[in-house]
């Protein structure tokens, strides 16, 4: 199972790598060698944190991306659901309609409370925490 994927995982790199630069724009492609993503996945991931108002783009010269939130505001568990959807530790959680066994099911109740437990350390995280 993997908790994080690929372009949450890059997502979070990026923001880390413009959040030390913070003030100017940077180019992607500068982010992409710098963090060693794949060029246009990243062009793709950085579309997704333009649209959800972590980060400002500006053509030209010079121009790239920026971040435009505060580091210690961007919460991990939000990145998470921007690229990955709800924290669900089982495929049975959300879809009610997926397990004959839901009522009775032996997991279920452990399941969410780490579902709960998932989502409250996830919320601790902040882009800041990593920028030492």
């Amino acid at each position: 199972m993997k908790l994080l994927r690929k372009n949450t995982d890059y997502a979070i790199k990026a923001l880390v790598s413009l959040a030390k630069k913070s003030g100017g724009y940077v180019s992607a492609l500068d982010i992409a060698n710098e963090q060693n993503i794949p060029y246009q996945f990243l062009r793709r991931i950085l579309q997704d944190l333009i649209k959800n108002g972590f980060v400002a783009s500006k053509k030209g010269a010079n121009g790239g991306v920026k971040i435009i939130k505060n580091a210690k505001d961007i919460k991990v568990v939000d990145l998470i659901e921007i690229f990955q959807g709800n924290i669900e530790p089982c495929s049975c959680m959300l879809n009610y309609n997926l397990c004959e066994n839901r009522e009775e099911c032996v997991l279920r109740g452990e399941l969410e409370k780490i579902e709960v437990i998932l989502k409250n350390e996830f919320a601790k995280l902040t882009i800041h925490k990593f920028l030492s």
